[in-house]
């Protein structure tokens, strides 16, 4: 009887630890191989996400070495190729999940593995009900990944601890450089960091103050309507106050019609507006009504990416992830979300449990309400408790000439059986 392969993916924006993921699926898909070769084989990735499985574009991560697997948990970006592909409704557009199961089918997979956000656990769940229906039995387990934490049903989402980490400590030490020129020159300093809906990453930003006056300053929040008016009172009373201000903002803040203040016009393939600039129009605001030399910075890919300063919660929990998403599937763990569940939250203790993908499936977890203070420019307490063991933790990777020595894979092509198919 021949062993049963897996299909393995990255799907959406990537992160500083993803791969940390894909190492821990990988290896303990060798593991259990060696000892039950029967039950599981090769793992296939999927070349650019989703797509590589339409297209029939699979990788063979068998051809490559233990030792560059393992030089993954210290890898950022996405070692396989990530991509922003939806697949459509099951009842408009079947086909497409019909030629997923066709090469699931001609490649002797059994296993699906999709390792993304909202929509990702969406596509999971759909693949897991075509293939129940088509008669091809498929095990599907969602594994998350999202830098903004929206995930419903776990305690954090792998990616986001390493960018909170970043963030807080990007403007913490910007803060430093403005309080040094706030009498002579720029007295504002504006972080736009990402977040559509959800206000994660802001809040983590406020990690940073730790007492009164420090920077940030200010947040603000996508759960939070924008006042101009409140808000610039608040940053003048701050450069009385301190001789500076620093605010942290997320690009999908909006005003109190609900409106993106940063809607670029244009969309992903999601369907989702693209955005960007919110940072560059709360400064420029500044500088208009209070008349204050501003600096800007926009976050963007640099938050994602930065695995020099990445959290080692969240690098320990991405791999736990992937080993637990191969123990779940041999488990027979069919159409489920492997999840981090919070024990205690100092020392801070967590454990891997599941949940259904159908009940995870395009839904998004935004700040709760305690999170933000009654003012809604800061952090609670209670928000604090809750961020700060997610950031805790160095892991660096090995550097070579001054430099992080990161791996690239070989991502041999497994030879085409089928048709060609259009995307």
């Amino acid at each position: 009887m021949a062993a049963i392969n897996a299909f393995y993916a990255q799907s959406g924006g990537v992160t500083a630890v993803i791969n940390a993921t894909a190492c821990g699926l990988i290896q303990e898909a060798r593991r259990l191989h060696l000892l039950h070769p029967e039950k599981i084989g090769k793992v296939l990735a999927g070349r650019d996400g989703i797509i590589g499985a339409l297209t029939e574009d699979l990788i063979d991560t068998s051809r490559e070495s233990d030792a560059d697997i393992a030089r993954l948990l210290q890898t950022p970006g996405g070692a396989f190729g990530s991509c922003r592909y939806k697949l459509k409704s099951l009842e408009q557009h079947r086909a497409q999940y019909e030629r997923l199961i066709e090469v699931f089918r001609a490649h002797e997979i059994g296993y699906f593995f999709y390792n993304g956000g909202n929509d990702s656990m969406d596509t999971a769940w759909k693949v897991s009900q075509i293939s129940e229906a088509m008669g091809y039995p498929v095990v599907c387990v969602g594994i998350p990944k999202t830098i903004d934490n929206d995930l419903p049903l776990t305690d954090c989402c792998p990616g986001f601890g390493s960018v909170a980490k970043y963030v807080a400590t990007s403007i913490r030490e910007a803060g430093y450089d403005v309080a040094s020129m706030a009498r002579t020159s720029t007295r504002i300093f504006v972080l736009e960091v990402m977040g559509r809906h959800a206000g994660w990453i802001t809040a983590a930003c406020g990690l940073a103050a730790e007492q009164a006056g420090e920077p940030p300053h200010l947040l603000l929040f996508p759960e939070v309507p924008f006042d101009p008016e409140a808000f610039l009172a608040r940053v003048d009373q701050c450069v009385r106050d301190y001789g500076y201000c620093t605010v942290a903002v997320s690009e999908g803040l909006r005003d109190a019609a609900g409106h993106l203040l940063a809607e670029s016009g244009s969309r992903d393939a999601f369907g989702h507006a693209q955005l960007g600039g919110v940072g560059q129009y709360v400064a420029q605001l500044i500088k208009d009504r209070l008349g204050h030399k501003y600096h800007w910075a926009l976050a963007d890919y640099l938050q994602r990416s930065a695995r020099h300063l990445a959290s080692r919660t969240d690098l320990e929990q991405a791999h736990a992830l992937g080993v637990a998403a191969v123990d779940l599937a041999l488990q027979g763990k069919n159409a489920v979300m492997a999840t981090i569940v919070r024990e205690a939250d100092a020392p801070y203790r967590w454990h891997i449990g599941e949940v259904p993908l159908a009940a995870v499936a395009n839904v998004e977890r935004k700040m709760p309400a305690e999170f933000i203070s009654a003012d809604g420019f800061q952090i609670t307490d209670a928000c604090r408790r809750y961020l700060q063991p997610l950031i805790e933790g160095e892991a660096p990777p090995p550097f070579r000439a001054g430099l992080p020595d990161y791996v690239r894979l070989q991502n041999n092509a497994v030879e085409k059986k089928l048709a060609a198919f259009a995307v």
